[in-house]
Parts: structure tokens; sequence; C-alpha cells
């Protein structure tokens, strides 16, 4: 780290933290990410994971927010070049797909089970996850090209539960063609809401 000042050495040694908590929740779970198992993944000293977050509940609060950055910031770049054709509707799906997908995805999905019986989790949880959701839904709105507003709104939310059904049970799916053909149906299914 030679070269860097005191605040970019903390911001690269957060960040490492961070994101070596998500690493060991896809890996170990909830319950098995533990802060040594996360300071040994960050490859950082136990009084550098203690100078940054003093106790366990910290690190998580902030991996919170870090996991909520990392997707929105990769939906923001996957919906950047959507057009305002016929095919914006399924190009911002897949988008919203691929977005809920993959290890930050999966890191959420241990803290939101984590959250049901931890108050104080729950407490960090849900302002993050409603911040995602109110951008994933302006998203949705300006290329959904619905014009009824509460047609729009359950289209939205019967996307949103699909999807993440469909990444909750995609390890134990063999064909991972019926979950396109899932996607395929809904898109089938809202196009007759949407403006001619």
């Amino acid at each position: 780290m030679s070269g860097l000042t005191r605040k970019e050495q903390r911001a690269r040694t957060n960040e490492a933290l961070l994101d070596a908590t998500i690493r060991c929740l896809v890996t170990h779970g909830y319950a098995g990410t533990t802060t040594q198992r996360i300071q040994d993944e960050a490859g950082v000293s136990r009084g550098a994971l203690l100078h940054h977050f003093g106790a366990k509940s910290e690190l998580l609060v902030a991996a919170i927010h870090h996991i909520a950055d990392i997707r929105l910031r990769n939906l923001t770049e996957l919906v950047a070049d959507l057009g305002e054709g016929p095919q914006a509707l399924e190009q911002m799906v897949r988008a919203v797909r691929s977005a809920m997908a993959g290890p930050p995805y999966q890191a959420a999905i241990e803290l939101w089970v984590a959250s049901r019986t931890d108050p104080q989790l729950r407490a960090a949880l849900l302002p993050a996850e409603r911040e995602l959701g109110s951008t994933l839904y302006e998203i949705f709105e300006e290329h959904a090209g619905i014009a009824d507003p509460e047609a729009a709104r359950t289209a939205f939310e019967s996307l949103m539960a699909l999807v993440r059904g469909l990444e909750l049970t995609r390890l134990m799916r063999t064909d991972q063609k019926q979950a396109d053909r899932v996607i395929d149906e809904w898109l089938h299914n809202v196009a007759r809401l949407r403006e001619h």
C-alpha cells in the first residue's frame, strides 16, 4: 500500500473488509461468517479489523450498505443504454434479473434471512433495501410502458418476487432454461398491459 495516503489506506482496508464479508456470507452463510474468517479473508490484522469495526454487528451493518451500493451500481450500468423501443421492457427485465444474481445478491439473501430474528440487522437492512427498491421501481416505470399506476406496481412486485424466487432456487434447479421460460411467460403476460 506504499504511496497511498492514510485516508486512502483506510478506505482500501475498509473496502477489503466489506468485500471479504460478502465472500464469507456467500461461502459460509450468515451463521458461519465470523470476524476471524472475515479478517483472514481480507488479509488484515485483528487490530486493523477492530480499528474499522469495533463489533461484528457494525461490520454487518456496513456490509449491508456496501452490498446495496454494489447492486445499485451494477443495475445502473446494465440499464444505462436501454432505449425506448418495444424491446425496452425485455431488456430492462433481463438487466434486473442479472443485477439480482451473483455474490452480492446471495450475500444480501443471507442478511435478509438473518434479519428476520435480528432487529438491529433488520433496522439497518430496511432503509438500504427500500432505496434500492425505489430505484428499481423508477427504472421499471421508465421502461415498462404501463400507463395504469396500479397495474405497473403489480407488474413490478410480481417481477421482484419472480426474480428473487428464481435466484433462490437456482442452485437446486437442474434445468436452467426453465427459469428463462418463466421470465418469457411473465413478459408475455405483462405485454398486454403496455401502452400501444
